[in-house]
């Protein structure tokens, strides 16, 4: 179907645009030509009109958020693209007159980089949103607008393979992919970077010219630079992200099935919890090492254990469980077996049997089912896991997050602050959490500097996470997220700083706080906690192919000596 690009797609558009009830928006003068047309618009046809949202449209409480809804912009318009053309002739526009610009994905960003009051232009991508095999790149492409279940379903569906992304069913693939695409695979396939072929970006040069890049991994390709940004340099950074190529390294000939892994055609998933009426420190302590422990011993790639990814939900005490979910590929050789061992691993010297887990956590749902594992088709699961989630479909919550690596086991001076924090009797939000995640595997066969996701020494992460409905308890929210994070790494000045224990912070779970003195008190800067030895390689491509600084926001990458 899409095989000529965006061609058939534009003369849709134009047919139906009269019909759309949107306003219009006409770029002032031609679009130059993409620099390179491999699956590229056709951008010869000059400016075309564009969908546009503005107060007045009874769309635009809808558009002007995401999901968490602490966020929400008053932009003046916001623009629904549809073509690379589209995108280049609202980014020429909001440029020539001064207007502030920004991109929305998915939606699904944690802090307000998209939704802030500088905005005055929404450039919204949801609507780029195909997955095809495009013949000319010899790979699959993924429209940036794309949410990653749809990436699944259609890469699964049509040629049985997957790009090994995250797990939440309507994250955007603009921002997921460009900020290094952690996933439930990781341990077996990698990071979903690592089978990035391509990527199309529009960009603005130094005299406000627009024009369309595409920049591919070849070792002969002049815009290579571009390519490896886009690998875990993070999304809103050098340019609008239109869309991805996806071909692992090594594939050979031209069948799209043979492009891409093969996810397993079957998996094992397993829940259980641990009730926190039974849990003393000394048994918290434990549970904690154990799972620490397990995945320092399993870093390197090549061992049985690859197959296996874990959940570890430290929730508030007022949740009432602490639970762990597991998945294992179910058709390698003994795979219950090394789901057995983990959990004995999980469990030992713990002194407390697990339970079914009957609460939700986090972002998992309660999944009782599953306190015997179960075996389940691979899409099954990952659409179970990604749409059941009860904070993905609540449109009332607000919420803030806080991430970090880990190298090792977490140190004991780690683990009281985390019991401390956990059974604080002036918080009552079973929301409030931290998501302990598989890490290492495949992710540790790949060099820190082969792409711009640097933390590939890292064995587990940590995510830390709160949720709110009514106004009046944000504040006590936040300080509770920010007494617990900071007081975790009060040792190395509030932030887990790379060294032999923690190794920084997750650019795709972006907190402001990273950048603030009275909360990041080191001597180590927040660019430094996202990408490690990385930024000053991702800031000379920002002065090289957005030397005006027209795509940024709170943490956006600076240009060099800015």
């Amino acid at each position: 179907m899409r095989q000529d690009g965006d061609g058939m797609r534009r003369r849709n558009f134009l047919a139906g645009s009269a019909a759309a009830g949107g306003a219009a928006l006409v770029a002032g003068g031609a679009v130059p030509a993409a620099a390179a047309v491999a699956g590229a618009a056709d951008e010869t046809t000059g400016a075309e009109p564009v969908t546009v949202v503005t107060p007045a449209d009874k769309r635009y409480p809808d558009l002007v958020r995401g999901w968490n809804q602490r966020w929400v912009a008053r932009p003046e318009m916001v623009c629904l693209a549809e073509t690379t053309a589209q995108v280049a002739q609202v980014v020429q526009k909001a440029v020539s007159t001064g207007k502030r610009l920004t991109v929305r994905g998915g939606g699904h960003c944690w802090e307000d980089w998209v939704f802030n009051p500088e905005v005055r232009v929404i450039l919204d991508m949801t609507k780029m949103n195909e997955v095809y095999y495009d013949p000319r790149m010899n790979a699959i492409a993924v429209e940036a607008g794309s949410q990653l279940l749809n990436v699944y379903e259609r890469m699964y569906r049509t040629w049985g393979v997957v790009v090994p992304g995250g797990m939440c069913f309507q994250v955007g693939a603009g921002g997921h992919v460009s900020g290094g695409g952690w996933g439930l695979l990781c341990r077996q396939l990698g990071l979903v970077v690592d089978h990035l072929y391509g990527v199309e970006v529009v960009t603005v040069a130094a005299d406000g010219t627009v024009r369309t890049v595409v920049a591919t991994r070849e070792a002969n390709d002049p815009h290579r630079e571009l390519w490896w940004a886009h690998t875990g340099g993070g999304g809103g950074n050098f340019g609008v992200i239109t869309r991805f190529w996806f071909r692992s390294p090594g594939a050979t000939g031209t069948d799209p099935a043979a492009l891409l892994p093969q996810p397993p055609a079957e998996v094992l998933v397993s829940a259980v919890a641990w009730p926190w009426a039974e849990m003393t420190r000394e048994r918290f302590g434990r549970l904690v090492r154990n799972y620490g422990e397990w995945h320092a011993r399993n870093l390197r790639p090549g061992t049985p254990n690859d197959n296996l990814v874990s959940m570890l939900s430290l929730n508030h005490r007022s949740n009432g469980q602490i639970g762990l979910v597991t998945q294992v590929d179910a058709t390698v050789p003994g795979a219950d077996k090394l789901l057995a061992d983990f959990l004995a691993a999980m469990t030992a010297g713990l002194g407390v049997k697990h339970e079914p887990l009957t609460a939700p956590m986090g972002e998992l749902p309660a999944m009782a089912e599953f306190a015997e594992p179960r075996r389940m088709p691979w899409l099954q699961s990952a659409r179970f896991l990604g749409t059941t989630n009860p904070t993905l479909n609540d449109p009332s919550l607000k919420g803030d997050f806080k991430s970090s690596y880990y190298r090792t086991a977490m140190p004991e001076t780690h683990v009281d602050e985390f019991y401390r924090h956990l059974t604080r009797t002036d918080l009552n939000n079973p929301t409030a959490s931290v998501m302990l995640s598989s890490f290492g595997g495949k992710v540790n066969a790949v060099a820190p500097d082969a792409t711009a996701s640097a933390h590939r020494g890292a064995a587990f992460k940590a995510a830390w996470m709160i949720w709110w409905t009514d106004p009046a308890d944000e504040a006590g929210c936040l300080s509770w997220l920010r007494q617990f994070f900071h007081g975790v790494y009060a040792g190395t000045g509030g932030v887990p700083v790379p060294d032999a224990v923690t190794d920084g912070c997750y650019v795709n779970y972006p907190d402001i706080d990273l950048h603030d003195p009275a909360y990041n008190k080191s001597n180590v800067p927040w660019y430094t906690l996202y990408y490690k030895n990385n930024y000053p390689r991702l800031q000379r491509v920002k002065a090289a192919y957005d030397p005006k600084n027209v795509f940024r926001h709170s943490q956006s990458v600076r240009l060099p000596n800015a």
